[in-house]
């Protein structure tokens, strides 16, 4: 599957495009697109994309930040188990095991975040993790920092959505030939 960045207008910015281009991310790393809903909200804001770094301690956004009020519920992208809830740093995060996505297997993770969940909890694509906190942040307004990992390589989480639900912008009806 090859993913593209693209500035169309219909897509998100820093969203995957399926018409081909650049990758900007490990070919080695595939990622299904498993995840059927966004974390907050139902189309989001991507405030800021994902800028792999250069190497593995340069500078970079190894995730995405999407534009959510605080108080949101925070949702599973896709099935998994609880590996890590709790506070880094003065800050809430939640991390999900994801299943059936290798060895070894990919790990979302959300911040700030309030878990309503434990270490261990099974979760299914949409069980609510907790709610996104109001905490200080680099977002302009609240926002939930989401990131994905295999092992200790970052990827890019909307890798995880399938392209339909990364489009914005209205639907469009097309003619049906006679």
């Amino acid at each position: 599957m090859a993913l593209a960045w693209t500035s169309a207008p219909h897509a998100a910015p820093g969203a995957p495009d399926p018409s081909g281009g650049t990758t900007g991310m490990n070919t080695v790393d595939r990622v299904p697109a498993i995840g059927r809903a966004w974390p907050v909200g139902l189309r989001p804001l991507v405030v800021r994309a994902w800028e792999p770094p250069p190497t593995t301690y340069a500078r970079g956004h190894r995730g995405v930040d999407l534009s959510a009020p605080a108080g949101s519920p925070v949702r599973a992208v896709a099935p998994g188990v609880v590996s890590f809830a709790g506070r880094v740093a003065g800050r809430g995060v939640v991390s999900v095991e994801l299943e059936n996505t290798g060895d070894p297997p990919l790990r979302t993770t959300y911040q700030p975040v309030r878990a309503s969940v434990r270490k261990g909890d099974e979760v299914a694509l949409g069980d609510i993790l907790g709610t996104l906190e109001a905490s200080p942040s680099h977002c302009p307004t609240a926002c939930l920092h989401w990131g994905l990992r295999r092992a200790d390589t970052y990827l890019n989480p909307l890798s995880l959505l399938p392209p339909w639900l990364l489009r914005r912008g209205p639907s469009r009806l097309l003619p049906v030939p006679a």
